[in-house]
């Protein structure tokens, strides 16, 4: 059991998916299999951009590095999470949950600020391609690269340092797969008003202005195409931004899904089943969607799997 003192707990326990016995096996090799699409998916994707040069452009050094968030963000989340399915009480320490739960945060604004630079990539490449090469030089990008890191980082701290100073004195059991937010806040004993305002405040600013971003690029990217008497360019420009629209959606609608829940028979929380969207279906899905809905992506493949044969 957990070690006590007055004020509060060295470790917790994370309850996991379900309690129900019969389902941990199944749902342990649905899990690792999801996982394991995840990594060869996301470090596939690495490879190929890093591999091919023709891929070295701004585009592919913003998917580079979605696919590195979304391998490393999978990483911080499943293996830990699957201990659940196959242990009797998954125990955490104190530490590794705040070390656990920086790095969800982290990885959860980076996601979504880094999906608003993919953006605004896509803007000026549309709306702007006079002065692309310019506008989106390397200096830019890694700026933008290093903003997203940043605020990431920003993110990450306010949320962590939210919870290290609240007491944990009562049951040390998270109702979850890993260390969230709320069900830490649930957990303490002196939580307040102010931490679920601080949430909301750092939550505003690191998910509300990337979504805001990303709708005004896509208000002028629309307007764009609209003005555009071309069909075929009209075609190009949808069909460039149909990937990251799809990257988009899946992430933010993941957020309203667990208001949206349908029946399910799994006795799961609407909040667990939310973050299975971030934490698997997210990470899992995005290297196919660029993979299958990119011709650039495609060409790098074949051109890889040539070398290899060939070699």
């Amino acid at each position: 059991m957990a070690e006590w003192n007055t004020s509060s707990v060295t470790e917790f326990i994370l309850a996991g998916l379900t309690d129900q016995p019969e389902l941990r096996i199944p749902l342990f090799f649905l899990f690792l299999c999801f996982y394991m699409v995840t990594v060869v998916g996301n470090l596939g994707l690495i490879t190929l951009i890093g591999l091919n040069s023709h891929l070295h452009i701004p585009m592919y050094f913003f998917l580079f590095n979605l696919s590195f968030i979304d391998f490393s963000f999978s990483t911080a989340i499943v293996p830990k999470m699957l201990t659940s399915f196959i242990s009797e009480k998954n125990f955490i320490s104190y530490a590794g949950c705040m070390t656990q739960l920086f790095f969800f945060c982290f990885f959860v604004f980076s996601e979504s600020l880094i999906l608003s630079a993919m953006a605004y990539d896509r803007y000026v490449a549309i709306c702007q391609p006079l002065v692309y090469t310019v506008t989106m030089s390397p200096q830019v990008c890694l700026l933008l690269l290093l903003g997203v890191y940043g605020m990431g980082v920003f993110g990450a701290m306010a949320h962590t340092g939210n919870i290290v100073y609240l007491t944990f004195c009562g049951d040390n059991l998270v109702n979850h797969y890993m260390c969230d937010i709320i069900p830490l806040l649930e957990l303490s004993c002196n939580s307040s008003y102010v931490n679920l305002l601080v949430v909301f405040i750092v939550v505003t600013i690191g998910i509300g202005v990337p979504i805001v971003a990303i709708f005004i690029s896509y208000g002028f990217i629309l307007s764009s195409i609209f003005h555009t008497s071309s069909t075929k360019g009209r075609s190009k420009a949808f069909s460039t931004c149909s990937s990251h629209i799809l990257a988009v959606s899946l992430f933010f609608g993941s957020g309203a899904f667990m208001y949206l829940k349908p029946p399910s028979i799994l006795p799961l929380d609407q909040g667990k089943v939310s973050s299975l969207f971030y934490t698997i279906v997210v990470p899992m899905f995005n290297p196919l969607i660029y993979s299958l809905r990119n011709k650039d992506v495609k060409f790098a493949l074949k051109k890889t799997l040539d070398r290899i044969t060939l070699s």
